[in-house]
C-alpha cells in the first residue's frame, strides 16, 4: 500500500482518518465485549441482564459506554414509558457493519496468542 493511499498518511492527525475514527469508536475496556454480546448472544438486551451477563463491569461503567456506543450510534437505545421504566439496547445497522471486523480482530488474537 502506498503513503498516500494509506489509512494512518503521515502529516495528518490519525483521529481525521477512518483508521482513527474506528479505533475511537471500538476503544474502550468493554465497548468490543458489548458489542459482540448483541451479535452473538442477544440481539435485544435490557441493561440489568447486560451487566450481568459481562460481570465485572460496573452499573456506571456500562452507563457510560452505552451512552458512548449510543452516541456513536452503534447501538439503538428504546424506553418504553412504563413503571417501572423498561429500557431495551440493540445493534443499529452501522453496529453490526463493525461485527466483521471484531471477528477478524478475534480470529487473529486467536492465531497469535503466546502460548504460556
Amino acid at each position: 500500500m502506498s503513503a498516500q493511499n494509506s489509512c494512518t498518511p503521515t502529516g495528518i492527525d490519525i483521529n481525521q482518518t477512518g483508521f482513527g475514527y474506528t479505533l475511537s469508536v471500538i476503544n474502550g475496556k468493554y465497548k468490543m465485549i458489548i458489542l459482540y454480546w448483541f451479535a452473538m448472544y442477544k440481539p435485544v438486551i435490557r441493561f440489568n441482564e447486560l451487566q450481568r451477563c459481562i460481570g465485572t463491569i460496573s452499573y456506571k461503567t456500562l452507563s457510560l459506554t452505552l451512552k458512548e456506543l449510543e452516541k456513536d450510534e452503534l447501538i439503538i437505545r428504546i424506553a418504553y414509558p412504563e413503571i417501572p421504566p423498561k429500557v431495551e439496547y440493540m445493534l443499529s445497522d452501522k453496529g453490526k457493519s463493525l461485527i466483521p471486523v471484531l471477528n477478524m480482530m478475534c480470529k487473529w488474537g486467536e492465531k497469535n496468542v503466546p502460548l504460556p
